[in-house]
């Protein structure tokens, strides 16, 4: 099954594009905190409600230890307010939660509000991206934008957070390693499982074991069958129709399990392998036969449910050299559980004695998939081992985002009506950048991402071959001047609302995946390492760094000393 060639699903009417509403259809108006509601029903009380203003979505640190973070979740948020609308039924619960003496003209214009007024400026979905710089500017009516904030930054929290744990796990397996994620049972509900089908996809992976998913996104599926399976048989007898026929129809084998047995005994007496096993479970290999009698094309045999080395890789060897003299090929074993380093080096060399012993071509090259509680811990202990897996299932560690529970995006406002705002701290690292941003990523010479820089949104933007000074924003003594070899503004229009600005279309998920793995592949390799990475920087120009402290000074009560 292959991701699907289109993007989100857009249906075209006389007033333009109409986008489908968010995947989960609980993403609603409704979804946002109480006091989102409070708020704007003060600023409407105040006049306030429709004064222009501007916001930022960021976070402040990078997840799980590390030193980059993919982004993901813009395309919820897209679809999001391009339906954003009340519904009655919604407009009498918001009356019913809020104080009775709440005026009954803040819920006519509720009925009235949509997202027309609003844009959304963001960096494109799959990029590698870091604290501090925005992730979306928005910029609207207050009251609306504000309503937009809890939505907003639930879509895109776990989003990112679950694409960035996905492209860990893919750095430390290697880029020649298949990951599949294994997680739905065990993701925080359905939405969590979607959502890290989805999201895992972007960051790396190949595939998933999420049959919904692969239906709504069009990601590859992958799957086979559980221990329960292996164990519900008792003796070959069970298997009433014991056909099958070669993989070219010219022929029909009457007794396919005759024929495995044969070859068991072949490889039971054969000189490389007598003796290195003793008699093999006749349940398993009653579960395998069926198993390919029903996928002769996929056979694929979890060989743990008794012992592996004893019963498991005799028996599935036996049913693959079976299905190989009708024309077919096994694809491989998976182990879910002992010594995945040791087991995957033996299977190895059993598979290549099979070869060499029988003569069969590519047989030493099976493939073998191990899951079994893996994270990014085990993948590299696994690499430092010795292994032969070719395949990782992964599920709970990566869905549920075991080592860190949440990114911390935040929503601060910056700007309103022209006037850039600031929000002070004793904690520099919660003290916002104000004013309405342009954002850059500057690249060097050799082609790595050096810094990235916001600037005030009417400074000149920095232009390649020319040095600019880049500041840190709220650190005096860390600065450096670069000369850019190339310069890559990094917000885009997403959402023009009624203005006449260009829109920047939605790419479809395989695309964003492609954009997620390329945009890795040009980070320097000390900022993409497990142990101490070097922290990317990120900058403001001289400009923006003056404003920003001469507002801070003036925000900032002074004190008095008694």
């Amino acid at each position: 099954m292959e991701a699907k060639e289109n993007g989100p699903n857009v249906k075209h009417s006389g007033r333009g594009r109409v986008l489908d509403g968010p995947t989960n259809p609980m993403v609603t108006p409704l979804l946002t905190d109480l006091y989102q509601f409070t708020m704007a029903y003060a600023y409407w009380k105040a006049g306030k409600h429709h004064e222009r203003a501007v916001f930022d979505l960021y976070f402040r640190k990078n997840p799980f230890g590390g030193e980059y973070t993919i982004f993901a979740g813009l395309e919820e948020c897209i679809r999001f307010i391009a339906n954003f609308k009340f519904t009655e039924e919604e407009i009498s619960f918001v009356r019913e939660s809020l104080p009775s003496s709440c005026e009954e003209g803040f819920y006519n214009y509720l009925r009235g509000i949509d997202c027309s007024d609003v844009e959304v400026y963001s960096v494109s979905e799959g990029s590698v991206v870091f604290p501090k710089v925005p992730l979306l500017r928005i910029e609207g009516p207050i009251a609306v934008v504000q309503l937009l904030e809890t939505p907003f930054v639930n879509l895109i929290n776990y989003a990112s957070l679950v694409a960035t744990n996905a492209a860990r796990h893919r750095f430390v397996a290697g880029k020649s390693k298949m990951l599949l994620e294994f997680g739905l049972r065990r993701a925080q509900g359905p939405d969590g499982g979607i959502g890290a089908s989805k999201y895992c996809y972007i960051g790396g992976f190949d595939a998933t074991s999420n049959v919904a998913a692969g239906k709504l996104f069009g990601i590859p599926l992958r799957g086979t069958h559980s221990h329960a399976f292996v164990s519900s048989f008792m003796s070959p007898d069970e298997i009433i129709d014991k056909s099958l026929h070669s993989s070219d129809g010219s022929s029909i084998c009457e007794d396919f399990v005759s024929l495995v047995q044969t070859w068991l005994s072949k490889i039971q007496w054969s000189n490389s392998l007598r003796g290195t096993f003793g008699e093999t479970n006749q349940s398993e290999l009653a579960a395998f036969s069926s198993y390919a009698l029903a996928f002769p094309n996929n056979f694929l045999a979890l060989v743990d449910t008794y012992d592996v080395m004893r019963s498991g890789i005799p028996n599935f060897c036996a049913v693959a050299l079976a299905l190989s003299d009708l024309g077919y090929k096994a694809v491989g074993i998976r182990l879910d559980s002992g010594d995945l380093a040791y087991l995957s080096c033996e299977a190895r060399k059993f598979f290549y004695e099979i070869e060499k012993e029988f003569g069969m071509l590519g047989f030493g090259k099976m493939g073998i998939t191990a899951s079994n509680d893996l994270n990014e811990e085990t993948l590299d202990a696994l690499n430092k081992q010795g292994h032969e897996v070719d395949a990782f299932g992964i599920g709970t560690y990566l869905v549920t985002c075991y080592a860190q529970a949440a990114l911390g995006c935040v929503f601060k406002l910056v700007e309103i009506n022209n006037q850039p705002r600031i929000k002070l701290s004793e904690d520099f690292s919660k003290v916002s950048i104000p004013c309405k941003k342009r954002c850059y990523r500057l690249y060097g010479k050799e082609g790595y991402p050096l810094v990235d820089i916001m600037t005030g949104e009417n400074e000149p933007p920095p232009k390649v071959g020319e040095r600019i000074l880049c500041r840190h924003p709220f650190n005096e003594s860390k600065r450096a001047y670069v000369v850019p070899k190339r310069v890559e503004e990094l917000l885009e229009c997403y959402w023009p609302g009624i203005s006449d600005k260009a829109r920047e279309d939605l790419p479809p998920l395989k695309d964003i995946r492609e954009r997620c793995i390329k945009q890795l592949e040009q980070m320097r390799p000390d900022h993409m390492r497990r142990l101490n990475p070097t922290p990317y920087k990120v900058s403001v120009s001289a400009k923006l760094y003056d404003f920003i402290h001469f507002l801070w000074l003036n925000e900032a009560p002074v004190g008095e000393l008694q």
